[in-house]
């Protein structure tokens, strides 16, 4: 009878240790797949909208440096010695838009936690 004690309390702590163990896989997954998959949905959606938002203002731009090329020689510069200048014009407001852009990053990092 004593034999069989030693062996039902090393069977407790056998089950005991594998519920640990088991308690340890499931935090680590909660804690590494969890935040891994929401910052992957972040960057993706990030990547998209940056690419789509791009491409959009590229069109933009380029809309905006034909409509003053066109108006621009018929009414302005009909010699064609300023031609350059609608260049500059799309120019500066390509730095004005990137710097407004720039200006609305915050300044949070991904964790939430103050840095």
């Amino acid at each position: 009878m004593s034999i069989d004690t030693p062996q039902a309390s090393g069977n407790d702590e056998h089950a005991s240790v594998s519920d640990v163990v088991d308690f340890v896989k499931a935090y680590a997954e909660q804690e590494t797949v969890g935040p891994l998959k929401s910052a992957g949905r972040w960057i993706a959606y990030g990547s998209a909208g940056a690419i789509v938002l791009g491409l959009g203002l590229l069109l933009i731009i380029v809309g905006l440096l034909r409509l003053i090329q066109v108006e621009w020689t018929t009414v302005a510069d009909p010699t064609g010695k300023l031609s350059w200048l609608p260049y500059l014009i799309v120019l500066v407001v390509c730095v004005i838009v990137i710097k407004v852009a720039l200006g609305q990053i915050p300044k949070k990092f991904l964790n939430k936690e103050d840095k």
